[in-house]
């Protein structure tokens, strides 16, 4: 009798347990009957176009007018062609030809890529007197994808800190934000160090917030290396979240995916458990049109294929309480899903 008690007590027990890695796993479906067209609210919405600044010259954006303007990835070394000497004349050139549409510039601040082939960093970085400068990123079957500044150097964040205090010069108040890249990184190197690194991009984040008082600061962050919410919660991610809101800098992440279980045990759990005063911003980029990312997604269609775009903004707006999305430029999403949503100017 006994041994049955015990049975039906770890029976009972089980059915209330709850996977807490599954604590907001169907959280999107009460946005699933979202429709388009998507009435203005609160969001301030750019056009992100990465690296590809040249397909901003007449595009669709500029005579819209849900769109505030557009985010813009710049890397380092467009701005320091040689140390201590910054040339700003492309980011310049954005924002001058923006203004003429009365449109707004977001610079996001590309220290990391995504390309095994491309390093973001001045060439004067990546000499031994910075140990370095960059190392090379692994995705997690372990092969290389790109390139991470080496953000735990004090001396390179020392030059980081330097460029921002330049640009702040001539742009803050110009320009509408500044955001430094994802936090997410997959490193090999004997010189990394987790807690130097968590260090690391809190000064970087002084730095952003002391160059630019006027315009939105905001970090991406979405991942730290050496721990992995729910369980494995070292509270690193944690802290930046409360270190941004305590100097306020904004708090954003790439890549808005409402069933992914890594999204939503990170970003979106922390986005939406909490209340914040710094400006929140997410971005939907390249794969999101399709609930993956990366360039899962690339160029492809179906005739089938659901607009997740309301999906997104519902879930952007009420469960995320969003200031900005950025929604990337990708072919041909941006022009089959988003501006049909973004067309017929809600009141």
């Amino acid at each position: 009798m006994l041994l049955l008690f015990i049975k039906i007590g770890i029976t009972a027990n089980a059915q209330k347990w709850q996977n807490p890695s599954e604590k907001y796993a169907k959280a999107y479906k009460k946005y699933l009957g979202a429709t388009c067209p998507i009435k203005k609210d609160s969001i301030r919405h750019f056009v992100y176009f990465a690296r590809d600044r040249e397909s901003l010259i007449d595009h669709s954006l500029l005579s819209h007018p849900m769109f505030e303007g557009a985010q813009i990835m710049y890397s380092w070394k467009n701005f320091e062609p040689q140390k201590g000497q910054y040339d700003f004349s492309i980011l310049k050139q954005d924002y001058e030809y923006l203004k003429k549409f009365n449109k707004k510039l977001f610079l996001q601040l590309q220290d990391v890529t995504f390309d095994p082939k491309y390093k973001a960093l001045p060439d004067y970085l990546l000499t031994d007197e910075y140990d370095g400068g960059a190392v090379q990123q692994y995705s997690d079957d372990g092969k290389p994808e790109g390139w991470v500044a080496k953000r735990w150097n004090k001396k390179v964040r020392e030059r980081f800190a330097l460029l921002l205090q330049a640009l702040g010069q001539e742009f803050d108040g110009k320009i509408e934000g500044i955001n430094l890249q994802e936090t997410a990184i997959g490193v090999k190197d004997k010189s990394f160090s987790e807690k130097e690194y968590l260090i690391g991009l809190k000064e970087n984040m002084l730095s952003l917030k002391k160059a630019f008082r006027t315009s939105t600061t905001m970090i991406y962050a979405n991942f730290m290396p050496g721990e992995w919410l729910p369980f494995d919660d070292k509270g690193y991610l944690r802290s930046i979240y409360r270190y941004g809101e305590q100097i306020g800098v904004g708090i954003g992440g790439p890549d808005l995916m409402v069933t992914r279980k890594g999204q939503l045990n990170h970003l979106i759990t922390l986005l939406h458990e909490n209340r914040y005063t710094v400006p929140i911003g997410v971005a939907v980029q390249d794969g999101n049109y399709v609930g993956k990312t990366g360039n899962e997604a690339t160029n492809t269609t179906t005739k089938n294929q659901k607009n997740i775009v309301p999906l997104l903004h519902g879930f952007a707006k009420d469960f995320l309480r969003v200031n900005y999305m950025f929604w990337t430029n990708q072919a041909p999403y941006f022009k089959q899903d988003v501006l049909p949503c973004f067309s017929k100017v809600g009141h």
